[in-house]
């Protein structure tokens, strides 16, 4: 049953990228996470509560409330990077990059959790390198302009936490019912959200956001709500080293959505690159 938890992650988590993306690009990255942070809270929350966990929330362990909050705290970076990511760059060349969090994953969950990858995973962490290297490289008409690469290192730190986090969350979950895990979780990220915020004093830029922004933040809040909610019960069920592989195939999604929604267009060596990239993750599984 954790691999249909998991294939729903990845197809809510790839609407998110493509929704977020409408949803900020007139808004401040940073407030619009923050924003969306809000939406993901009151959904996991009300999903504690008609699931009836939030009696569980006494036993929880400080060992598995300390990772919960590091997990959280890994998440709450994550976000941030992405956002701005995702901002100053293409969804299909920014998406590609936080993906390639998996191969981080597989060799933390080595080292940490002892999770020994197979030869076909090995495999599978060759092709999808290869993969997300064809799918950012620049094209002749790019190198004529003078397109910033500023997302390329928000992109690089967003898949370095999108790997902690998964690791973090896998320890952090373990006796814990998912949705109340997640739930807590969101608490951190909120609270790490907003305070960036409020540092760069940009909570008043909320009163700029037009309609649209509102409803495109809105809906990728309640996707990443959704994503989350089937990640995490796939996370606490499965092994990770497979679990994440799954979730990373919403990369197919975000290329689907970013066509229809955003009009970018793959080249030929994108377009094998992401087949490289759906090779290796199937590779994964085995």
């Amino acid at each position: 049953m954790w691999v249909a938890y998991a294939f729903g992650s990845a197809l809510f988590a790839g609407m998110t990228s493509v929704l977020a993306k409408v949803g900020i690009k007139n808004t401040d990255s940073n407030l619009a996470t923050a924003l969306r942070t809000v939406i993901v809270l009151l959904f996991s929350w009300v999903m504690v509560f008609i699931v009836g966990s939030q009696h569980a929330i006494a036993a929880i362990s400080p060992h598995s409330l300390l990772f919960l909050v590091l997990s959280g705290g890994a998440t709450g970076a994550s976000w941030l990077c992405y956002f701005k990511a995702l901002q100053l760059g293409d969804v299909n060349k920014v998406t590609p990059i936080d993906k390639s969090s998996t191969i981080l994953t597989i060799l933390l969950a080595f080292v940490i959790l002892g999770e020994t990858p197979t030869l076909w995973a090995l495999c599978g962490v060759a092709l999808l390198t290869v993969g997300t290297w064809f799918m950012i490289q620049r094209q002749k008409s790019d190198a004529a302009d003078n397109e910033s690469r500023a997302w390329l290192f928000y992109a690089v730190l967003s898949a370095v936490f999108a790997a902690l986090t998964s690791i973090l969350g896998k320890i952090g979950i373990q006796g814990i019912e998912s949705n109340l895990g997640t739930a807590i979780r969101t608490i951190v990220v909120l609270a790490m959200a907003w305070g960036i915020v409020f540092l760069q004093k940009k909570q008043y830029l909320i009163k700029n956001i037009d309609r649209k922004g509102w409803v495109f933040i809105a809906l990728s809040g309640l996707a990443t709500g959704l994503s989350w909610l089937c990640y995490y019960r796939a996370l606490q069920e499965g092994k990770a080293s497979v679990v994440v592989p799954i979730d990373k195939l919403s990369i197919v999604v975000t290329v689907v959505f970013s066509y229809i929604f955003l009009k970018e267009k793959l080249t030929k060596k994108a377009l094998a690159g992401l087949l490289l990239v759906i090779c290796g993750t199937m590779l994964l599984l085995f």
